[in-house]
């Protein structure tokens, strides 16, 4: 049963398929996942029983397979199934984008705009998940598997966290502009198959990034965080 006080994150997990639900209605399950579903209606002025009757329509699909994970396997998981699939898309996504741009944009102004969005987007994420998985991700399965950090990287977890949450946040601004730019990437009437196909591939990158960042937002990170409070603590006892 869904309720009200359920946090976005949480329903999610609960019920992978109504992130499109969620996303459909406004209401931002990444990086405002651990707001509760009755605020977040409240906030952007939408029915929570509306919501609520759309996801429960969906029925009982089971609960996510990445919320019975560990540290090493869900980070594992994001690098294989989330990391991966972002770099195959700019490859095609960014070159598409500008063609479309170029034959379309005299009629269309608004696709210079969703060129540089599509760049943008590009330009941040890729160096942010070369970071993740050469620092951060490394950080993690060192806790995970051996009790402790890596001698050489940062002394704690929060610091490179709180950056790469940081960062979180400015991808989910740009893919909220990226949505209006592209009118809810809507194809007008003259739209070529191109334009189709890049209007499919954005609208899909961002359902996935979405839920690429509540994995590490609402789940990985602060399960690691609560393992590095463990760790010390249980270090400080055996002292």
């Amino acid at each position: 049963m869904i309720t009200t006080d359920m946090s976005l994150g949480q329903i999610v997990d609960r019920i992978p398929a109504g992130a499109r639900i969620l996303q459909e209605s406004g209401l931002d399950f990444c990086c405002g996942g651990q707001q509760t579903l009755g605020d977040a209606c409240s906030e952007h002025g939408v029915s929570s029983e509306t919501v609520i009757a759309a996801l429960e329509g969906l029925g009982d699909t089971g609960a996510a397979d990445w919320t019975s994970y560990g540290p090493s396997e869900l980070v594992e998981h994001v690098v294989s199934t989330h990391h991966e699939y972002l770099r195959r898309q700019f490859d095609f996504l960014v070159p598409l984008a500008q063609k479309v741009a170029t034959v379309h944009g005299e009629r269309h102004p608004e696709l210079a705009e969703v060129y540089a969005d599509v760049r943008e987007l590009a330009d941040d994420l890729l160096p942010h998940m070369q970071k993740e998985e050469q620092v951060l991700f490394p950080m993690i399965v060192s806790l995970a598997e051996t009790g402790s950090l890596p001698p050489a990287g940062p002394p704690h977890l929060d610091m490179p966290i709180s950056v790469m949450v940081l960062e979180h946040d400015a991808c989910g601004e740009l893919l909220r502009k990226m949505r209006s730019d592209s009118r809810n990437f809507d194809v007008p009437a003259d739209g070529c198959a191109s334009y189709q196909a890049l209007y499919a591939g954005l609208e899909e990158l961002e359902a996935d990034t979405h839920l690429h960042i509540h994995k590490e937002n609402n789940i990985l990170f602060p399960m690691v965080l609560e393992l590095e409070q463990e760790s010390a603590v249980a270090d400080g006892v055996a002292r």
